[in-house]
């Protein structure tokens, strides 16, 4: 007489399980984390940015400091690491 768990290890719903993990991290390796492509950088002036905005912008550049940070405090930090582009100068 078969016992509970020689009936499981028969079951094809735990075969097709398996079968269904492994195909989702197959599926996940080869197409990587970009299934969803990231949102692009805010434009303009940070003062006018939201609050998710901010806390995107800090996040992608690994900045994003304590969780209860005032708007002020996370928007001080933005300007002080946002890299203005140079102007060139069409010098001779």
């Amino acid at each position: 007489m078969p016992t509970p768990l020689d009936r499981a290890l028969n079951s094809k719903n735990l075969f097709l399980g398996f079968a269904g993990m492994v195909t989702a991290v197959a599926a996940y390796t080869i197409l990587g984390s970009d299934v969803l492509p990231a949102q692009a950088d805010p434009t303009g002036d940070p003062e006018n940015w939201t609050m998710d905005e901010i806390k995107r912008w800090l996040q992608a550049r690994g900045l994003l400091p304590n969780e209860r940070a005032t708007r002020e405090e996370l928007l001080e930090r933005v300007k002080a690491n946002l890299r203005i582009p140079r102007k060139t100068s069409a010098g001779p």
